[in-house]
Parts: structure tokens; C-alpha cells; sequence
């Protein structure tokens, strides 16, 4: 790479966007961001403002790009990253969406997805999609926005995207409507081994062609921004998920590597090489990325709630004063302390796929407190993490480390806590913004600046730990962990498919 060319990143998130800009050499030098309101319409519904999204990814690149000063002639591209699943419907004359964006975390299509999958409809979702049928993904929600807010209207003037399509209609001022291949496969419409929009899926949901955006490779040419966000045009050279970016920031580029992203959610995904997998345990097939010449297949599972735990305790019950505090705090615990947290404020995600499941506190006595608090919280993500690593192992990832980034990669005593849960080595990447250097790296590809997706010098961590934890102690903490389970489960939200949390098999009754 050539340290004279840089890229621009444009890192849409659930609570957050980011404009960051990256030199050649992989190096950050430039960041702006602006939180994203969440608006909670029902319980269970999760909803952002589409304008609002423009406004903060205008004004973050903007900041971002004029923060580079003179240097700012060194931008060559584009590169987007962005929240997955999340459904936008927008009219083609005009470009004004015609109702919030339905958020992946919403679950207002649960009992539609219930229906289908009573009607023994899992299974071709599964094999054409990768997915496992549930309102996360794109289909049932943009159903609902078909229904709900353009009956009647002539599809060929309607567009739907997801995020990542809608910034790329907004920056290119309407002139181009495509995703990525990763973000295509995100919304149970998807064939992923043809790599194409599947008909069989279309008629199952209901969806019509002309509404869907183009699907073009990850890595490649996607646009050109105007001149005014940056006073010149830029082009776009790459658009990806951000867990698929985040895999390629993480470099985990051969069969094997696995990596897990905690943000607001937390996504474990592990490279499964060319052939597309396919799970036994109600994880994700999905694209890793798709090149011009390749491409490449991941096991992923999905944590609806990671981050939001911390956010949580800040937030919904003031016992933390920055999520910062939650390590500290977290220490103080007491070691014999059996509190328990099932964090399912919007279900409980893979391998279990419950949406109709929410959270609950279990083993609380009178000397519970805070730290104990704080402690389940951050454990409540590790066991999370360790079913899903649970998971993967039974279907063939053999990772030999878990590499992690995001916010909370950056809580030491989280990852330790992690390597402990696990029994295997944690990497805390070097650089946190692993999903932002994803899509850089990306973007030089697809901007003709570099020949592969490698960083210079290879993927380094910034710190890597071991397991400490005994057997025995870990065991017991899992058998906890697996119980608080199977009491939060709901009736029949969820099918029982026999998963062992770590090494112990789901059950009931008494702790």
C-alpha cells in the first residue's frame, strides 16, 4: 500500500456514526461521530429516523474529511460500512423514505415468521439463504413496510435498501441504487450460493423484483460521491456489512480465523473458505465477502444484546456512570457471588433463536449489589459468546483464538473474563475500529490501490490473553449459565435444537 493514498470510511452503526479516514499503512487520521437516536415506538420495535441517519453520515464525512486539512487531497475513495438488516423504503422520484427504518433488533414480524416456519417454510429459507427465518433479517420487515405504507403503489417507484443502499442513493443524489453481496445476503431474499436475488424467495415473502436495489461485488466500483459533501467528487470503491468488514479488518482472511465484534449486539464469525456451510446448529451461513474473481463463506452467530447491557446498567438503572466503570466495578465482585444475568431485552439470538424470550436476573441475595451487577452483566456477554463458540466448534470452525474489537474489547477485564469462559486465547486487536478498517482496506481494493486485502505487515494484536480459569469453576459457572437459560425461554418461541451451552446441554428446573 502507498502511505499517499488514503480512505475515507463511512462506519453507519446502530447508536452511532463515524466518518474515519485511514493512510495506507492502515494508520487512523482523521475521526468525527454523532450518536443515533433510538426510537421505541411498541415494546419489542426498534425504529431510526432515515433522515437523521443522512444528516450524521453527511456531517461525520464532512468533519472527518475537512480534520485532514491540506492532507485531504490524499483521499482517493470510499469505503461503507454499516448496520445490517435494517429495512428502509424510499420513493424513487422524490427519495423521501415513506416511514422510519425497521432496526435488526425490531421483532414486530415475529409472528409472521412463526407462521411461515409452521408451514415447514424453514427449510427453504435455510438452504437458499444460510438464515434461519426470523424478523432480524430484512424480508419480513420490508414486508410490513410493503403493506403498511405503499398499498397500492406501483412497485417500480418504490426502492428498498438496506442501509448501506440508501446512503450510496443519497450520496450519488438518486443515481445509483445497489448493495454489497454481504448485505444482500442479510436479508432472507438472497440466494448465496448463486449469488443472486432468489425468485422462490421473492414469491415466499411477497417482495417485488422491481423494488430491490442492483447486487455488485464487495470490493469494485459503486458510485461517485458529488462535490457536495467534499467539495469534490470521490468514488465509492467498496460497501460491506459491518460484521463482514470487520472480519477483513480483524485479518481473518484464511479458513479458520474467527473473530467477534461487541458493539450494541455482539457477532461471532469464523472464515469457512470457498464453499458455502451448512449448519446443524442454527448458526448463519453467510458471505464473507464476494471479490470480482471470489468468493468467500463465514459461520456467523448473532448476540442481540452486548454493549446495551453496559448501556443498560448506565442507563435503566444508574449504577454505572460511564460504561468505562462497568471493569472496576466488575472486580469488586464478590467471587462466590451466583448472580446470574440473561440479558433477552429483544429475545435471545443464535443458537437458540427465541424471540419471544426476555431477560431476567436469577441468584440474587440481600448481599448483591452493584459489582455484582456489573459482573453478571459483562459475564452474561462471555457465556453468550461461549455458545456460540460452542456452536461453531460443532460444526467444523476450529478456531485456535477468538480475535475481538469493538467497544468493548477495549475492557480488559472483559477479556480476560472471555478467555476464562472460553478455555481459549482472546486477541484484543490493535486497532478497535476493526469494522472501519475492514472497509478501507476494502475500498483499496476495489480503488485499484492494493492487491489483495492484507494489511501491510500482517494482522498484530494488541494484546493477547489466556486462560486462567480451572475447569471445574468454569464448568459450574456454564451449568448457571445454561439453567438461567432454559427459564427465560418462551413457551414456543424458539425450537429446542438439543444445543449444549458450552459443554452442557440445556435444561429445566431448579438450579
Amino acid at each position: 500500500m502507498a502511505a499517499d493514498d488514503w480512505i475515507l470510511v463511512l462506519d453507519q452503526g446502530t447508536t452511532s456514526t463515524r466518518a474515519l479516514v485511514f493512510d495506507g499503512a492502515g494508520r487512523r487520521r482523521a475521526a468525527a461521530a454523532r450518536p443515533l437516536r433510538q426510537i421505541y415506538p411498541r415494546p419489542g420495535w426498534v425504529e431510526h429516523d432515515p433522515e437523521e441517519i443522512w444528516r450524521a453520515a453527511a456531517g461525520c464525512m464532512r468533519e472527518a474529511f475537512e480534520a485532514c486539512g491540506a492532507d485531504g487531497r490524499r483521499v482517493a475513495a470510499v469505503g461503507i460500512a454499516n448496520q445490517r438488516e435494517t429495512t428502509l423504503l424510499w420513493d424513487r422520484r422524490t427519495g423521501a423514505p415513506l416511514a422510519n427504518a425497521i432496526v435488526w433488533q425490531d421483532r414486530r414480524a415475529a409472528a409472521e415468521c412463526a407462521r411461515l416456519a409452521d408451514a415447514g417454510h424453514g427449510e427453504t429459507v435455510a438452504r437458499l439463504s444460510g438464515l434461519v427465518l426470523d424478523p432480524y433479517f430484512s424480508a419480513t420487515k420490508l414486508r410490513r413496510l410493503l403493506d403498511e405504507r405503499a398499498a397500492g403503489r406501483d412497485p417500480a417507484t418504490l426502492a428498498f435498501g438496506t442501509v448501506d443502499s440508501f446512503l450510496l442513493w443519497r450520496l450519488t443524489a438518486g443515481r445509483v441504487h445497489a448493495t454489497d453481496a454481504t448485505n444482500a445476503a442479510r436479508t432472507m431474499l438472497f440466494d448465496i450460493r448463486r449469488l443472486e436475488w432468489s425468485e422462490e424467495l421473492l414469491a415466499l415473502f411477497g417482495v417485488p423484483r422491481p423494488v430491490l436495489p442492483e447486487v455488485r461485488p464487495t470490493a469494485g466500483a459503486f458510485g461517485v460521491c458529488g462535490a457536495g459533501v467534499f467539495g469534490r467528487a470521490l468514488p465509492v470503491t467498496a460497501m460491506a456489512g459491518d460484521q463482514h468488514a470487520a472480519l477483513v479488518g480483524q485479518g481473518c482472511l484464511a479458513p479458520g480465523a474467527m473473530k467477534c465484534t461487541y458493539g450494541t449486539g455482539a457477532f461471532a464469525m469464523a472464515h469457512m473458505g470457498a464453499a458455502a456451510p451448512v449448519s446443524r446448529r442454527r448458526l448463519l451461513a453467510t458471505l464473507a465477502w464476494r471479490l470480482e474473481s471470489e468468493a468467500a463463506y463465514a459461520l456467523e452467530g448473532a448476540i442481540f444484546n452486548a454493549g446495551s447491557v453496559v448501556q443498560w446498567l448506565r442507563d435503566g438503572l444508574g449504577v454505572l456512570r460511564c460504561a468505562a466503570e462497568s471493569a472496576a466495578l466488575a472486580a469488586r465482585a464478590d467471587p462466590e457471588s451466583a448472580v446470574t444475568m440473561v440479558p433477552a431485552f429483544t429475545g435471545l439470538g443464535a443458537p437458540h433463536w427465541d424471540a419471544g424470550a426476555r431477560g431476567a436476573i436469577f441468584g440474587l441475595t440481600r448481599g448483591a449489589g452493584p459489582a455484582e451487577l456489573a459482573r453478571a452483566a459483562l459475564d452474561s456477554v462471555c457465556f453468550q459468546t461461549a455458545d456460540l463458540v460452542a456452536a461453531m466448534r460443532a460444526d467444523g470452525a476450529a478456531p485456535e483464538s477468538l480475535r475481538i474489537d469493538g467497544g468493548m474489547a477495549r475492557n480488559r477485564w472483559f477479556a480476560q473474563r472471555l478467555a476464562d469462559i472460553l478455555a481459549l486465547p482472546v486477541a484484543r486487536a490493535g486497532e478497535t475500529e476493526a469494522t472501519a478498517l475492514g472497509a478501507a482496506l476494502l475500498a483499496r481494493l476495489g480503488a485499484g490501490l492494493a492487491d489483495g486485502l492484507a494489511l501491510p505487515g500482517g494482522w498484530r494484536p494488541a494484546e493477547r490473553l489466556t486462560p486462567r480459569l480451572d475447569a471445574p469453576a468454569r464448568e459450574a459457572a456454564l451449568a448457571r449459565w445454561a439453567d438461567a437459560v432454559a427459564r427465560t425461554r418462551s413457551g414456543g418461541g424458539g425450537a429446542d435444537t438439543g444445543f449444549q451451552s458450552g459443554s452442557h446441554r440445556r435444561r429445566s428446573g431448579t438450579a
